[in-house]
């Protein structure tokens, strides 16, 4: 086992199985990642610190006991929605993580990592806002748009009740300005663990100004 693997497995206490399956999903990345850019070919080098260490970290802030849906949206390669189908494999067995993404190669992607490594998920390749309501009890999003336009699919697909977690960049005070001008929300900001300049938004009661 590798120092990052090693890293990994004491912060998130995962078997030797969970780490497995993340290997055969860093095997797979690799294999794609010519074809369709998933991530950039320089982090694809850091794999397990730049995404999967980044993704793992949202898992351990929610509040995951009684929830049975997790939505990611725009889960583009896999971060974090197959990140935490992963590790929901060895500790909440009984959580369906629903990853969207409108990019049908993208889509082609995560479908085959979900079924070669058996996991509780499945892909909706579609427009986010076309689809139906998810009432998702938790709802990440990472790298995809400004705080505001993700409260908006907050507000269509978390459920009453339900919790989001955004990771942001370093500019993460002045979208959480811009989004309190015309969205009510509660919020705590969690400092990342493998940026210092970032942070992962805890939202929820989120509703129109």
């Amino acid at each position: 086992m590798g120092a990052e693997e090693a890293s990994f497995a004491a912060a998130y206490d995962v078997s030797r199985e969970t780490l497995e399956r993340l290997h055969r999903y860093e095997a797979l990345l690799k294999k794609w990642n010519p074809a369709i850019n998933l991530v950039s070919p320089q982090t694809l080098r850091e794999v397990w610190t730049r995404h999967f260490h980044d993704s793992a970290q949202i898992y351990e802030m929610a509040p995951t006991t009684d929830a049975t849906i997790w939505a990611d949206l725009g889960a583009g390669g896999g971060f974090p929605g197959l990140v935490i189908a992963i590790l929901a494999a060895e500790k909440q067995p009984g959580l369906t993580v629903t990853l969207v993404e409108s990019d049908q190669r993208k889509a082609a992607f995560l479908m085959t990592v979900v079924r070669e490594l058996g996991l509780r998920a499945h892909i909706l390749s579609e427009r986010i806002e076309a689809i139906s309501p998810l009432g998702a009890d938790i709802l990440s999003a990472r790298a995809l748009a400004p705080l505001p336009k993700l409260l908006e699919f907050a507000e269509l697909h978390l459920k009453p009740g339900g919790v989001a977690l955004f990771p942001k960049g370093a500019k993460w005070r002045d979208e959480l300005s811009e989004a309190q001008k015309t969205w009510r929300f509660d919020v705590i900001c969690h400092a990342s663990v493998t940026d210092s300049e970032a942070t992962v938004l805890k939202i929820s009661g989120v509703s129109r100004v």
